[in-house]
């Protein structure tokens, strides 16, 4: 799959923001990421179009399967690579904001020996 690393935020996003509510609008995405109105509409678009998202009549956003799964897939390595920084004495968010770089470009074989490690702990 290839999608873009704002592809990813905004599908990240949108999974973080519908485990809290079921209701997850365009704005709801625009006001969490500190993004345009315009930014989001026209990345909502492209999602839609790449089928990793629908909406409804009301304008509410939900994940496909694939989007789902992309946005899981990047939600972990977000949060194992959080808990990793901070094992070795990074503060939280700082690991934080460093680990939501480098779940977008760090290799699968060291992402899975970093969380072998961290499962270790």
């Amino acid at each position: 799959m290839d999608l873009q690393e704002s592809g990813q935020m905004y599908l990240e996003t949108i999974l973080i923001l519908s485990r809290k509510t079921n209701n997850v609008r365009s704005l709801d995405v625009a006001e969490y990421m500190n993004f345009s109105k315009p930014s989001v509409s026209r990345a909502v678009g492209l999602l839609k179009n790449g089928g990793f998202i629908t909406s409804d009549k009301d304008g509410f956003l939900y994940l496909t399967e694939i989007g789902k799964e992309v946005a899981e897939q990047i939600f972990e390595r977000h949060n194992i690579l959080t808990d990793y920084l901070v094992s070795i004495g990074v503060n939280r968010e700082i690991a934080s904001q460093d680990a939501c770089k480098m779940e977008h470009h760090i290799s699968q074989e060291t992402f899975e020996a970093i969380k072998k490690q961290i499962n270790k702990n």
